[in-house]
């Protein structure tokens, strides 16, 4: 928090980038500190409309915060995995598969990756909840700002952006998405078999991923091969989840992305992730913007009619139940697929 006198945490040592050479994912990068004015957004507007149609993904510098407090985030985001014992984390675990809310921890092995194979993903989620192990309290405060920065820093303005660049009212999608429909994750990766997280679409709107040196997210790209996203400090990785794929009728892509073991000279470390998800509003019903004149160009693309179409409730709830432990029925060697909703949801695996 910037200003106030901090309480002391254990330094997180940051691991280092892999040498290896990798075939990277071609983002555009995307400049925040011309957000601010009329003529930097008519700027970005294009570059931000053309990465979302185009790739799903684009990384986003001077955003707003400093390398030291981005270190910061990172030394606090450690805390839910290293300073909270193992019993006091089976009490906060989450009752995602029973609410279909995601607040609290998620433990290691309790998805199926491939085969059998159980995960090694643990991730700690504030999702409203007022309850937090004890080691938290201190540092509740930043977690929250951290939050606040991110909502009202990063999401918006990308927000903005999306909706002028199908030719919306500025505020159209800003309007849907209150501070309080939104989940902050910190997780912790430990080496598994060669595909931790199988590939998937985001559940939400927008996702935001602070960037961080271990190389393990791959995208698809749009010539359908897998491509690693490159580590820049103190940049952000935004996507696009399926909830803006459906409001948008298709024009925004969710694209599929998967988390994979690291190149050789980074297995021995572990991958620590903070993480941004944003939603829309509960009630909202995940149906195209018809009146956008750049989706009426384009042609709508639906996943489901619009009589079907969940709320983003319906539609959190029942895909966060599901992932990891229901039946998936495959439909080649690469793809395995779930109806939720109505929606066809594909897994890449």
């Amino acid at each position: 928090m910037p200003g106030a006198t901090l309480p002391a945490v254990t330094h997180y040592q940051r691991p280092p980038t892999t040498k290896e050479d990798l075939v990277w994912a071609d983002l555009p990068i995307i400049d925040f500190s011309k957000v601010g004015t009329p003529e930097g957004r008519a700027e970005l507007v294009p570059q931000v409309r053309d990465a979302m149609r185009t790739h799903g993904f684009l990384i986003v510098i001077n955003h707003g915060w400093t390398q030291a407090q981005n270190n910061r985030i990172f030394d606090v985001a450690d805390v839910p995995f290293t300073q909270v014992s193992e019993d006091e984390k089976k009490r906060f675990q989450t009752k995602t598969q029973a609410t279909g809310t995601p607040e609290g921890y998620k433990l290691r092995r309790s998805w199926t990756v491939n085969n059998g194979v159980r995960d090694e993903l643990e991730y700690y989620t504030f999702f409203g909840q007022s309850d937090h192990p004890e080691a938290l309290q201190p540092f509740l405060p930043e977690y929250h700002e951290f939050a606040r920065h991110n909502h009202y820093n990063v999401l918006y303005p990308v927000l903005r952006l999306l909706a002028t660049g199908m030719e919306l009212p500025e505020e159209t999608f800003v309007d849907i998405h209150d501070f309080d429909e939104t989940a902050v994750k910190y997780e912790e990766e430990v080496k598994a078999d060669n595909v931790w997280l199988k590939g998937h679409t985001d559940i939400g709107t927008i996702t935001v991923l602070w960037s961080q040196p271990i190389s393990a997210l791959q995208i698809m790209s749009p010539d359908g091969k897998w491509r690693w996203v490159r580590h820049i400090e103190n940049a952000l990785v935004v996507n696009i989840g399926d909830a803006m794929e459906m409001l948008t009728g298709g024009f925004y892509k969710a694209t599929i992305h998967r988390v994979v073991q690291p190149p050789k000279d980074q297995r021995g470390f572990t991958r620590l992730g903070a993480f941004y998800f944003a939603m829309c509003n509960d009630d909202v019903k995940l149906v195209p913007f018809t009146d956008s004149p750049a989706l009426q160009r384009e042609g709508v693309v639906r996943k489901v009619e619009d009589r079907d179409a969940p709320t983003m409730r319906d539609w959190r709830k029942a895909r966060s139940a599901a992932y990891g432990v229901s039946e998936t029925k495959r439909k080649d060697d690469v793809v395995e697929e779930q109806i939720i909703n109505g929606v066809v949801v594909k897994h890449y695996n």
